[in-house]
């Protein structure tokens, strides 16, 4: 069974390099920069996990939030800090994902 990640970012480069860089069996991904890509991938697909950068301003962070649970009662939310930089986004979507998948 195939389950499908969000990656949201505000810099697409780093979401795009974590995107490209996790080679894990079954997930589908989908990337984007705020919350109009929220909406977007909502409506075309069922989402399982959203995966969060703290670049993401905080309001902006807190209507994706709002938008995700609205939408569905299945999918969840998880927020990196914002003490670990962009650099520390690839690790925290690799240790969500190995968590939520029990690697």
């Amino acid at each position: 069974m195939t389950t499908t990640v969000l990656l949201l970012g505000v810099k697409a480069i780093v979401v795009d390099d974590a995107r490209e860089r996790i080679d894990l069996p079954d997930i589908e991904f989908h990337s984007g920069t705020g919350l109009e890509d929220v909406k977007a991938v909502f409506a075309e697909t069922a989402v399982d996990h959203v995966i969060m950068g703290a670049g993401l301003d905080l309001e902006l962070r807190l209507s994706i939030v709002r938008e995700v649970f609205e939408t569905s009662d299945r999918t969840t939310v998880h927020m990196k800090d914002f003490a670990s930089g962009s650099q520390g986004f690839l690790p925290f979507v690799r240790d969500v994902l190995a968590g939520l998948h029990g690697s």
